[in-house]
């Protein structure tokens, strides 16, 4: 069993930061990438940032230079620091993690449940 275990979302004004975590559990041989996507009402799930294993990370123009994807390996987590948050940044931010449980076994696409994030005067 794995779990993605998301935490940090929340309520914030225009210009504001935050900071989400994502730690994944369970039995676990490599992480070879995560990432995180949003979702806004309405709205189709888009990719915010993506790194991988050797640290190569990805991001869409609408967050770049605001966005920062880092990742510690030994605690099995990934970050996602967010600066000059602007309203349509708004929506629920899932985790997603491409792994292999054991060395035997197939790479698996994981998610987390998600975190509500909300930017508002």
């Amino acid at each position: 069993q794995v779990q993605l275990a998301e935490s940090g979302g929340g309520l914030v004004q225009p210009g504001g930061s935050l900071r989400l975590s994502c730690a994944a559990s369970g039995t676990i041989f490599n992480i070879y990438a995560m990432g995180w996507y949003r979702q806004a009402p309405g709205k189709q799930r888009e990719l915010v940032a993506t790194i991988t294993s050797d640290g190569s990370t990805n991001y869409p123009d609408s967050v770049k230079g605001r966005f920062t994807i880092s990742r510690d390996n030994a605690k099995d987590t990934v970050y996602l620091q967010m600066n000059s948050l602007k309203p349509e940044d708004t929506g629920v931010y899932y985790c997603n993690s491409d792994l292999q449980r054991t060395r035997w076994g197939a790479r698996t696409i994981y998610w987390g449940q998600g975190t509500q994030v909300t930017v508002s005067s």
